[in-house]
Protein backbone atom coordinates (compact mmCIF):
# COMPACT_ATOMS: atom_id res chain seq x y z
CA UNK A 1 0.00 0.00 0.00
CA UNK A 2 1.33 3.42 -1.10
CA UNK A 3 1.62 6.04 1.55
CA UNK A 4 -0.05 9.45 0.74
CA UNK A 5 2.01 12.20 -0.10
CA UNK A 6 2.75 14.69 2.54
CA UNK A 7 1.83 18.51 1.85
CA UNK A 8 2.58 21.93 3.84
CA UNK A 9 -0.67 23.21 5.66
CA UNK A 10 -0.40 26.26 3.56
CA UNK A 11 -0.73 23.98 0.25
CA UNK A 12 -3.35 22.12 1.79
CA UNK A 13 -4.97 25.37 3.14
CA UNK A 14 -4.67 27.10 -0.37
CA UNK A 15 -6.60 24.11 -1.87
CA UNK A 16 -9.54 24.40 0.50
CA UNK A 17 -10.27 28.36 0.22
CA UNK A 18 -9.84 27.70 -3.88
CA UNK A 19 -12.66 24.79 -3.60
CA UNK A 20 -14.48 26.44 -0.96
CA UNK A 21 -14.87 29.45 -3.18
CA UNK A 22 -13.55 31.96 -0.73
CA UNK A 23 -9.35 32.49 -2.23
CA UNK A 24 -10.66 35.40 -4.25
CA UNK A 25 -12.54 36.94 -1.29
CA UNK A 26 -9.61 36.77 0.86
CA UNK A 27 -7.14 38.43 -1.67
CA UNK A 28 -9.75 41.34 -2.10
CA UNK A 29 -9.83 41.88 1.38
CA UNK A 30 -5.99 41.23 1.17
CA UNK A 31 -5.95 44.41 -0.84
CA UNK A 32 -7.76 46.42 1.39
CA UNK A 33 -5.16 45.73 3.92
CA UNK A 34 -2.14 46.19 2.50
CA UNK A 35 -3.30 49.50 1.35
CA UNK A 36 -0.99 51.32 3.23
CA UNK A 37 2.16 49.65 2.82
CA UNK A 38 1.42 49.79 -0.70
CA UNK A 39 1.10 53.82 -1.57
CA UNK A 40 2.95 55.07 1.70
CA UNK A 41 2.60 56.77 4.81
CA UNK A 42 1.85 60.37 3.59
CA UNK A 43 -1.18 58.56 0.76
CA UNK A 44 -2.72 56.71 4.12
CA UNK A 45 -3.24 59.49 5.90
CA UNK A 46 -5.64 61.42 3.28
CA UNK A 47 -6.80 58.31 1.62
CA UNK A 48 -8.20 54.97 3.07
CA UNK A 49 -10.03 51.99 1.05
CA UNK A 50 -13.19 50.70 2.29
CA UNK A 51 -14.13 48.01 0.14
CA UNK A 52 -13.50 46.34 -3.36
CA UNK A 53 -16.38 44.82 -5.49
CA UNK A 54 -16.08 43.01 -8.52
CA UNK A 55 -12.25 44.21 -9.01
CA UNK A 56 -13.41 47.76 -8.33
CA UNK A 57 -11.25 49.08 -5.08
CA UNK A 58 -13.37 52.06 -3.04
CA UNK A 59 -11.01 54.65 -1.39
CA UNK A 60 -12.38 57.35 0.36
CA UNK A 61 -10.22 60.56 -0.38
CA UNK A 62 -10.73 63.55 2.21
CA UNK A 63 -9.97 66.47 0.21
CA UNK A 64 -10.75 67.05 -3.45
CA UNK A 65 -7.21 68.07 -4.62
CA UNK A 66 -5.84 64.63 -3.35
CA UNK A 67 -8.82 63.06 -4.95
CA UNK A 68 -7.32 64.75 -8.22
CA UNK A 69 -3.56 63.91 -7.46
CA UNK A 70 -4.74 60.07 -6.80
CA UNK A 71 -6.88 59.96 -9.95
CA UNK A 72 -3.55 60.31 -11.98
CA UNK A 73 -2.20 58.49 -10.18
CA UNK A 74 -4.34 55.52 -10.65
CA UNK A 75 -3.03 53.35 -13.46
CA UNK A 76 0.97 53.41 -11.53
CA UNK A 77 -0.91 52.28 -8.15
CA UNK A 78 -3.05 49.55 -9.29
CA UNK A 79 0.38 47.90 -10.92
CA UNK A 80 1.84 47.74 -7.67
CA UNK A 81 -1.14 47.16 -5.92
CA UNK A 82 -1.53 44.01 -8.11
CA UNK A 83 2.29 43.27 -7.92
CA UNK A 84 2.37 42.83 -4.15
CA UNK A 85 -0.87 40.74 -4.52
CA UNK A 86 1.14 38.35 -7.42
CA UNK A 87 -2.45 38.59 -8.72
CA UNK A 88 -4.69 40.89 -11.10
CA UNK A 89 -7.43 41.82 -8.10
CA UNK A 90 -7.43 45.47 -8.27
CA UNK A 91 -8.80 46.20 -11.95
CA UNK A 92 -9.61 49.67 -10.79
CA UNK A 93 -9.90 52.55 -8.31
CA UNK A 94 -12.99 54.71 -7.41
CA UNK A 95 -12.13 57.50 -5.20
CA UNK A 96 -14.74 58.88 -3.37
Amino acid sequence: MQRPRAQSVGTVLASLLEELGIGKKLKQYEAVRIWRDVVGERIAKVATPTKIINGILIVRVERSTWRNELSLMKREIIAKMNAALKEEIVKDIKFS
